[in-house]
């Protein structure tokens, strides 16, 4: 007889036990050999080598579907645990073009072929420039590829950063202290990450530093290794910034930058350093490009036609100095 733990770190207990631990005695029921007791975050089982070694592999099948949909029903934890195939190899779509699996089994992919087309060059590309007006998707795609990668065990943490660069409001009148000062600016990668993974995880992810939430001044010095690393709202970073960033990066890290070369809220005497970056390293092997416009929008549908309707005015004031200079020649 021999005793194995198996531990729940990481996880919500109550997935694996339900409810007045209507899932733990699932497991009893399955395995009625075993002696199989839970404590804190971990599960002991005892009994023979044979048993105990079908009993953990069954397991472990629950925990891949865990990573993978976020939870995990009563009946698909009986049919895990009683069957002699392995559910979670059977269950995959044929063609599967999900990039996560987030909460409640929600499939999070890319949506249209700009996106699609984002995906594959990050998959190519060490680094990845992803452009394109509000409401494309770019944000979003890049956290999703960056929680895939450390599902996929390819990284070992995430880091997200942008420049905490003030739009019409000082950062210094902001109520609170450092942390709440500057998570506004970084809400929208909160968001995504809410969206994707279950919220105990994300919580020991952030409070184990496995995934890094920080401004990008944070990142100067260190050097960024093992990690997929997103920099947001790259446009409001100057070119001595970019340059920075884009040097911090170790030999096993991926990096998607994303941007909005219409929305810049530099202080008019500083210039943006994307269109630079984009321009000096657009012919450097492992490096990908993306543009990303109108066509790719997901919001709401008005967004489409509001976004046409500036850049129609932009293109009415571009011809009307056009035309202005040509008469003054």
């Amino acid at each position: 007889m021999i005793e194995s733990k198996i531990s729940l770190e990481h996880y919500n207990p109550i997935e694996f036990l339900g409810i007045n631990n209507k899932k733990f005695n699932l497991m009893k029921d399955a395995f009625p050999k075993l002696r199989i007791t839970s404590r804190g975050n971990n599960i002991y089982i005892q009994g023979s080598e044979e048993e105990v070694d079908t009993f953990t592999a069954k397991f472990t099948e629950v925990k891949k579907y865990l990573d993978k949909y976020g939870k995990i029903s009563y009946a698909t934890m009986e049919e895990l645990l009683n069957t002699h195939s392995a559910i979670y190899d059977y269950m995959e779509p044929k063609k599967d073009d999900a990039l996560v699996y987030g909460r409640n089994g929600r499939i999070v992919k890319a949506k249209t072929a700009n996106q699609r087309r984002m995906v594959t060059l990050s998959e190519k590309n060490d680094i990845v420039f992803a452009i394109g007006p509000a409401g494309t998707g770019k944000t979003y795609t890049a956290v999703a590829l960056a929680v895939r990668a450390l599902k996929n065990k390819i990284v070992q943490k995430i880091i997200l950063t942008r420049p905490a660069v003030e739009a019409g409001e000082s950062l210094g009148y902001l109520p609170g202290d450092l942390k709440e000062k500057i998570d506004p600016y970084l809400r929208p990668l909160y968001d995504a990450l809410d969206d994707m993974i279950p919220y105990d995880k994300l919580n020991n992810y952030m409070s184990t530093r496995i995934i890094e939430i920080a401004p990008l001044a944070f990142m100067r010095g260190r050097t960024l290794d093992n990690a997929f690393i997103i920099l947001d709202e790259a446009q409001n970073c100057t070119e001595a910034q970019l340059k920075m960033f884009l040097t911090r990066l170790g030999p096993a890290a991926k990096c998607v930058v994303t941007g909005d070369k219409t929305q810049i809220d530099l202080p008019k005497n500083q210039r943006s350093g994307l269109a630079d970056a984009v321009r000096r390293l657009k012919n450097i092997k492992g490096i990908g490009h993306i543009e990303l416009d109108q066509k790719d929008v997901i919001r709401h549908k008005l967004v489409k036609k509001i976004l046409q309707a500036y850049t129609d005015n932009e293109r009415k004031l571009d011809q009307e100095v056009l035309e202005k200079l040509d008469v003054e020649q």
